[in-house]
C-alpha cells in the first residue's frame, strides 16, 4: 500500500493511494509511478526482512527513511493499510521520523556473511553438545579425561569408536602428543556400553560436524575478501584488547567504517544498546536498564569485554574489576563494552590507534583519596603508618 502526499502552489495537500503487488516487477511499477510523479522522499517501516526488496529496487533514486515500527504507531482501532500508509507518509512531510541506519550495500553484504557464520558456529556447538550427550549414554567418559574431545586425537577416537572393532586399550593407543600422558586413565574411559544404535547417530553427527566445518572456511575466505577494503580498519581494532579477528570482522560489519552516519558518540551507544536507558516520571526513575539495540554488535562488545578483562595490565582490565565489585559481572560486561564502543568510534572517526592508559589510571585520578583510605585501613589493623613521598630518579 503506497501514499504519495503532493503539495500544490496554494499550500493544499494532494494525496493518491495506489496498491502494489510484491513481485520484482511490480515494485518497479512502484518505482516508475513515484519518478513519473517526482517523489523525492519515500519512507517505509522496518517490518521483519519484507522492507528489504522494497528498498533494494528504490534505492539510488530517493531519499529513503526505513522507520522502525514502534515509533510511528497509529491510534488504536483505526488501524488499517491505507490508513497506515497515510499516516507515514504525513510524519515524512512534516519530518517526524527518525531513519534507521542502513549501511551501504557493501557491508550489508559482509553484515550477512558474518551473521550466517555466527548461526553455523551456534549449531556446531550444538552438534558436539548432542554428541558428548550421547557419549555419556554409551558411558564413554572421553570428556572426563581429554581437554578436547574434538581435536585430532580424540577424532580419531571417535572414529574408531564408529567403527567398532578397536579395543578400549588400542583406542586410547591413538592419542597425541600431551594426551600419551593419560593413556591409562583413556583405556577406562573408553570401556563403554556402545551399542549399533550408539554407533549409528555417532556416524550421522560426527558427519553434519564435518560438513560444518568445511562450509566455514569457505564462509570464513569469503569474509576475508569482502574485508580487503576495510584492511587500515580491521588491523586498527585489534589494538583493542579483547578484540581478535572475528570479532573485528564482526564490528565492521555491523557498524561500518563511516562513523558519520552518526551524529555523536552517544547516539552510536545508545544504538547499539550498551548504554543506560531513561525511564523517569513525575521525577522519579523508574529504570535504567539497558536499551534494546543491535543484539549481533552488543554480544560482539561483551564478548570482547569478558576477553579484555584478561588482558593484564590495561585499563579495561582494571575498569572491569572495579565495576564488577561493586555492580556485578554483567553490568560491568556491559560498561566496559560500552568503553571499547567509544574508542572504536574515535579510532575510526580520527584513524588514529588505541592508546591504552594503563591499570594505574584510575588510582591516579583520586590520589589523595586512594591513599587516605589506604592509611585508615592499615591502622584499623593496628600499623602506625608514616609516608614519605619518593624522589623521582634523576
Amino acid at each position: 500500500m503506497a501514499c504519495l502526499l503532493i503539495v500544490l502552489k496554494n499550500g493544499r495537500v494532494q494525496k493518491q493511494v495506489r496498491t502494489f503487488g510484491t513481485t520484482t516487477r511490480e515494485l518497479m511499477g512502484l518505482r516508475e509511478w513515484l519518478l513519473s510523479e517526482s517523489c523525492t522522499h519515500v519512507a517505509m517501516e522496518s517490518t521483519g526482512v519484507y522492507w528489504k526488496p522494497i528498498y533494494a529496487i528504490l534505492e539510488g533514486a530517493f531519499e529513503i527513511v526505513v522507520a522502525n515500527a514502534q515509533h510511528v504507531k497509529k491510534v488504536p482501532g483505526r488501524k488499517t493499510d491505507v490508513k497506515d500508509a497515510e499516516w507515514i507518509a504525513d510524519l515524512l512531510c512534516h519530518g517526524l521520523l527518525r531513519p534507521s541506519f542502513v549501511p551501504p550495500s557493501p557491508i550489508r553484504e559482509l553484515r550477512d556473511l558474518t551473521r550466517y557464520r555466527r548461526k553455523l558456529v551456534e549449531s556446531r556447538t550444538a552438534e558436539r553438545n548432542r554428541l558428548l550427550k550421547l557419549l555419556e549414554t554409551a558411558n564413554i567418559k572421553l570428556a572426563s579425561v581429554a581437554t578436547d574431545v574434538f581435536g585430532v586425537s580424540g577424532l580419531l577416537m571417535l572414529h574408531a569408536l564408529v567403527e567398532g572393532k578397536a579395543t578400549a586399550q588400542e583406542m586410547a593407543e591413538l592419542a597425541k602428543k600431551q594426551l600419551r600422558k593419560k593413556i591409562p586413565e583413556l583405556e577406562m574411559a573408553l570401556e563403554g556400553k556402545v551399542e549399533e544404535h550408539h554407533r549409528f547417530l555417532l556416524r550421522v553427527q560426527l558427519r553434519r560436524l564435518r560438513t560444518v566445518e568445511e562450509d566455514l572456511g569457505i564462509l570464513e575466505q569469503r569474509i576475508q575478501e569482502k574485508l580487503k577494503p576495510y584492511a587500515a580498519q580491521f588491523t586498527l581494532l585489534q589494538e583493542i584488547p579483547g578484540i581478535d579477528e572475528t570479532l573485528a570482522a564482526a564490528i565492521i560489519a555491523e557498524l561500518g567504517v563511516d562513523m558519520g552516519v552518526f551524529e555523536n558518540v552517544s547516539q552510536l551507544s545508545s544504538w547499539a544498546g550498551v548504554c543506560p536507558g531513561n525511564n523517569e516520571s513525575a521525577g522519579k526513575r523508574r529504570s535504567s536498564r539497558i536499551p534494546k539495540g543491535n543484539v549481533y554488535l552488543k554480544t560482539a562488545l561483551v564478548e570482547a569485554a569478558n576477553s579484555a578483562a584478561k588482558a593484564k595490565g590495561t585499563y579495561l582490565r582494571d575498569k572491569f574489576y572495579r565495576l564488577k565489585a561493586r555492580r556485578g559481572y554483567k553490568r560491568a560486561a556491559v560498561a566496559v563494552g560500552h568503553k571499547i564502543l567509544v574508542a572504536i568510534y574515535h579510532m575510526l572517526s580520527q584513524q588514529v590507534s588505541y592508546n591504552d592508559l594503563g591499570d594505574l589510571y584510575l588510582d591516579k585520578l583520586n590520589k589523595n583519596h586512594l591513599t587516605r583510605n589506604l592509611v585508615h585501613r592499615l591502622e584499623r589493623l593496628g600499623y602506625q603508618v608514616s609516608l614519605t613521598l619518593q624522589e623521582k630518579a634523576a
